[in-house]
C-alpha cells in the first residue's frame, strides 16, 4: 500500500534547506484560512503531528492571549494533516465533531501534538477515529486539550 501524498511530500521537503517552510506554505495554499495563524510544521508521521504557532497581534484576544478559536484552527490544522498523513489513499477522512477544553491562557507562542491513541485498521466499513491535540506553552504548560472525531471511509471505487 502506498504512503499518503501530503506524508511523501513531508518526507522529500524535509531533505532540502527551508523544506519545512515549503511544506507549511503548500499546505496553507491549498487551505488558506490557516495561514492567518502563521503555522510551522515541526514533526509529520503516521499517527503524529507537530505543529507551532508564534503568538502575533492577528491571533490575540483583548487579554493580550492567543484567542481560543486560534488555539481551535491549530487543533484542527494538526489533527488534520496528521489524519491526511496517516489514512491510505484506498480512504478518506473528513472531521465530524471536536470537543475542546481551554485550560490555561496562552500568553506565548505555543506549540500542539496531534496523535492517534492507536492506528487503526483500514477495512470496509467506515468508523470514527479520535485525534487527541494537546497544545502547549512556550514553558510547557498545557494550555488547551482536545478531540477531533474523524470519520473515516473507503474511497469509492469505480
Amino acid at each position: 500500500m502506498s504512503s499518503p501524498i501530503v506524508l511523501r511530500a513531508w518526507q522529500a521537503l524535509t531533505r532540502i534547506p527551508l523544506g519545512k517552510r515549503v511544506f507549511t506554505r503548500a499546505i496553507c495554499f491549498k487551505a488558506p484560512y490557516f495561514g492567518s495563524i502563521r503555522p510551522r510544521f515541526v514533526e509529520l508521521g503516521p499517527g503524529h503531528c507537530v505543529a507551532t504557532v508564534p503568538k502575533h497581534r492577528a491571533i490575540t484576544n483583548h487579554l493580550g492571549t492567543i484567542h481560543a478559536i486560534a488555539l481551535c484552527n491549530l487543533a484542527e490544522l494538526a489533527g488534520g494533516i496528521m489524519t491526511e498523513a496517516s489514512v491510505p489513499p484506498t480512504h478518506r477522512w473528513i472531521p465530524k465533531g471536536m470537543t475542546v477544553e481551554y485550560l490555561k491562557k496562552a500568553g506565548t507562542d505555543v506549540r500542539a501534538r496531534a496523535y492517534f491513541d492507536r492506528m487503526p485498521d483500514f477495512g470496509d466499513e467506515g468508523f470514527e477515529l479520535p485525534a487527541q491535540i494537546e497544545i502547549a506553552d512556550r514553558a510547557g504548560d498545557a494550555v488547551f486539550r482536545g478531540t477531533i472525531t474523524m470519520w473515516i471511509s473507503p474511497r469509492k471505487r469505480g
